[in-house]
């Protein structure tokens, strides 16, 4: 697993770019809304929320320690993923209220079948990337 720099926008630090079809779910009162009109900025488009149907590049999840079960978020998350899709695990970082800790976010990303490529620091909050395995197969 690599931390990625803090230097670049927080969309550019996500692997974002104009075209992808990104969903938010987890968006609350307490979420970065600059870093929202980053990733719709670089992704020239306003992202998805729960209701979508299309098939999904990225999933932005918004976590909280008091959101419930973080294993039954990502299986509902990856059903609409593109087979190369992947998923942003965005948690309060340390000391704030609602943090995560890592390994929650390590246990249920393994429990799904996902597995966990890097944190990134984007201000308040903490964001892991987790991926599919590459033999997930198509739909």
């Amino acid at each position: 697993m690599r931390v990625v720099a803090a230097d670049g926008s927080g969309a550019q630090k996500l692997g974002l770019s104009k075209g992808l079809v990104v969903q938010e779910l987890g968006w609350d009162d307490d979420t970065d809304d600059d870093l929202r009109a980053d990733i719709e900025d670089i992704i020239d488009a306003e992202m998805l929320d729960e209701d979508a149907i299309e098939v999904i590049d990225v999933v932005v999840l918004w976590w909280r320690d008091d959101d419930g079960d973080l294993t039954d978020a990502l299986i509902e998350a990856i059903g609409p993923l593109a087979d190369d899709g992947y998923l942003w695990v965005l948690s309060p970082k340390t000391g704030r209220n609602g943090h995560v800790e890592p390994s929650e976010v390590s246990e249920a990303a393994a429990t799904t079948g996902l597995t966990q490529t890097s944190v990134i620091n984007l201000g308040d909050w903490t964001a892991t990337r987790l991926v599919q395995p590459k033999s997930r197969g198509s739909r």
